[in-house]
């Protein structure tokens, strides 16, 4: 299928953080090429989602993940999301037993969505460099990189794979119906570098197989991360091990280095 080479480790360098794959015409996400970036649009901290919520409403207790490690929350702060305000107003009604068992949940990631619901952000928080005028994720600046990666990655035990804490973030907010919790996790996956491509590309799986078909945000994130590392992928292993096996995360890469070369092409045709 391909032609042999020597394969190596390899990790995406912060020259290729994968920013928005833009287009000046509207495309599905099986159309997303990758384009000249454009200027970054200014990314405005977002409120925090509990100042309107009463912190005296009744605790509901979480029991998340196989081992049913257990959190506690207010009923009005989870009642942002759609996912639990309908669970509170069936389960709890007339229930003494404010209870609600998570099994297929990861701690690590349910954690941070409850710190987004009560204080707006989690950990690595976003943080605005005024003297740079660029935002950085926290604890990066301490080595005057601005995107580390503190907290990049989390081990997923239904998949048995290490996966971007970003995705799963992001994953996790679709399920909760979080639009805006899905906005922060993208962006922050903008953000992170030194990553492997393992990792990448079975992240990327893992989005494909949690996101809905007309997601046209993290799909295209990934389906841009891949072309504009492709010199990176193209040496990787698992990349062809990947490919191999197949899935339409692949077929989307396919037509998304199509329209990347026609674009291409339509650029160098134009007229000086």
């Amino acid at each position: 299928m391909f032609a042999k080479r020597s394969y190596q480790a390899d990790s995406i360098s912060s020259k290729h953080r994968a920013g928005k794959a833009t287009s000046k015409t509207k495309r599905s996400f099986r159309e997303h090429a990758v384009h000249t970036p454009r200027k970054v649009e200014r990314l405005r901290k977002p409120e925090n989602p509990s100042f309107k919520h009463n912190l005296t409403s009744p605790i509901i207790t979480l029991c998340i993940g196989p081992e049913q490690r257990l959190f506690a929350a207010h009923e009005d702060v989870l009642s942002a999301s759609h996912f639990f305000a309908v669970i509170c107003r069936g389960q709890f009604l007339e229930s003494a037993s404010k209870r609600v068992n998570l099994p297929e949940e990861i701690p690590e990631i349910f954690s941070s969505v409850l710190e987004y619901l009560y204080k707006g952000d989690y950990y690595p928080r976003l943080l605005h460099n005024k003297r740079r005028d660029t935002w950085e994720l926290e604890d990066a600046t301490a080595n005057n990189v601005g995107h580390g990666v503190v907290e990049a990655t989390v081990y997923s035990p239904f998949t048995e794979q290490v996966l971007l804490k970003d995705t799963l973030v992001y994953c996790t907010a679709e399920r909760y119906g979080l639009e805006e919790l899905k906005r922060l996790a993208l962006r922050k996956q903008g953000l992170r570098s030194g990553i492997q491509c393992s990792t990448i590309l079975a992240s990327a799986k893992y989005a494909y197989a949690n996101t809905p078909n007309s997601d046209s945000k993290l799909r295209a994130h990934y389906l841009a991360l891949i072309i504009r590392s492709r010199s990176t992928f193209k040496r990787s292993g698992t990349m062809q091990m990947e490919m191999e096996i197949g899935g339409m995360l692949f077929f989307d890469l396919f037509v998304a280095m199509c329209n990347h070369m026609d674009d291409m092409c339509n650029i160098t045709k134009s007229p000086r």
